[in-house]
């Protein structure tokens, strides 16, 4: 059996986990008490050592946490999404209490994600509709400016100055008008945007376009809606198949919980999956003409994914059946779609995916799932509300199958 580490969030549900960008012996896990509905919350920094997981540090907060972003400018520093709709920054430098937060949800805080190429602006998005865009100031800010009194660092700081954003303002509102589960920059432009939401609408904002035009939406994408005649797929051999119409079209729109972007694809591919247990890829210079490819498998709603920065065409998904699945989408096994596709006479088919491998050591509904950035390019970190947060090797399932 491969190599599988365990640690115990006892007392707490984890809602996500997230690999530092920093080190790939570190992880941040949000929780909460009671599975989110009422009591605290609490954010583990947990250490990978040669004796197994161990808790680095812990922040308790008056209600649940639902999401976690580790910061792209600071090592030690790392975001927290909290149902009292507000956004707390910590740095496990500092003990107890946060340095930054911000309050302007008004509604719970699902979702929270660091510009991972300007660097210097991070995003939420919120039951109340809205997205809430966040910078700190053009100058640089010694560190740590906030701590009154000399403390041991668990790991030493980098020498140049870092950043901590110190505006205590959203930079911009975006109105969504829908409960947003999920926001995301893109990992090529610093300037798009997306979400997803309960109306069943993927959304991308470009913050270069002027506010006026539609507060920058560029486009306001139906998932659950596929063209009439894309009736066909492209299996992973390369022959075509025709494609059930309830695959393609449920018999009505659901909620997307979680989106990614493609590391790799510079023209922009964006996979989602939500209550209807598809996973779906858009190439966003042919969005409206449907998906690309479509992943069937999770038997309950899809609560989160990510693609791998390792390979282009996988990606991992962890769904409330319990179960954390690892998928290829197919784009390097049979032929890809051509933008050409995108011309009104031109019907691509539907490319689909095929599940690689299932880890299903989750007892209850996994929340969580990421990939660590460093090593061979197999570690996944996964979590759910059975108070456990494992890490597990992603090739070794591949090589079995499932676990």
């Amino acid at each position: 059996m491969a190599a599988m580490l365990e640690f115990r969030t006892r007392g707490f549900n984890p809602y996500a986990v997230k690999y530092s960008p920093y080190y790939d012996n570190r992880v941040a896990v949000a929780s909460a008490a009671n599975f989110g509905i009422v009591g605290n919350g609490r954010l583990f920094a947990l250490g990978l050592t040669a004796a197994g997981i161990e808790v680095e540090k812990t922040f308790d907060t008056n209600d649940a946490l639902y999401d976690v972003a580790w910061s792209e400018i600071n090592e030690n520093q790392v975001l927290a999404a909290c149902g009292d709709g507000s956004i707390k920054l910590f740095d496990l430098g500092v003990d107890t209490y946060p340095v930054m937060n911000y309050h302007e949800h008004k509604r719970e805080t699902f979702s929270v994600f660091w510009n991972q190429t300007a660097k210097d602006t991070f995003a939420s998005s919120s039951w109340d509709g809205t997205v809430k865009i966040i910078q700190p100031p053009t100058h640089p800010i010694p560190f740590p400016t906030y701590i009154q009194e000399p403390i041991k660092l668990t790991h030493k700081p980098p020498t140049h100055q870092q950043w901590s954003p110190t505006r205590p303002n959203s930079l911009k509102t975006l109105p969504i008008g829908s409960c947003t589960y999920s926001v995301a920059f893109s990992p090529r432009n610093p300037s798009l945007l997306s979400t997803v939401s309960s109306d069943s609408r993927l959304r991308i904002f470009d913050l270069r376009t002027p506010v006026s035009a539609k507060y920058h939406l560029v486009s306001d994408i139906p998932v659950h809606q596929t063209p009439p005649g894309r009736n066909n797929a492209v299996l992973p051999d390369g022959t075509r198949a025709p494609v059930p119409p309830s695959l393609l079209q449920p018999s009505q729109p659901s909620e997307i919980l979680t989106h990614d972007w493609n590391k790799y694809s510079d023209a922009g591919v964006i996979a989602t999956a939500g209550v209807d247990r598809l996973i779906r890829t858009f190439d966003l210079r042919m969005a409206y003409n449907g998906p690309v490819a479509v992943l069937a498998g999770h038997e309950y709603a899809v609560r989160r994914l990510a693609w791998s920065p390792h390979a282009s065409d996988v990606l991992v998904s962890a769904s409330y059946d319990m179960t954390v699945r690892v998928w290829t989408d197919g784009s390097t096994m049979g032929p890809v779609v051509s933008p050409a596709a995108a011309l009104p006479d031109v019907k691509a088919p539907v490319r689909m995916g095929v599940q690689m491998g299932l880890m299903n050591r989750h007892t209850e509904f996994a929340t969580g799932v990421d990939w660590c950035l460093f090593g061979a390019g197999g570690w996944v970190a996964s979590t759910g509300w059975d108070e456990r947060v494992l890490l597990w090797d992603a090739n070794s399932l591949l090589r079995t199958g499932s676990r």
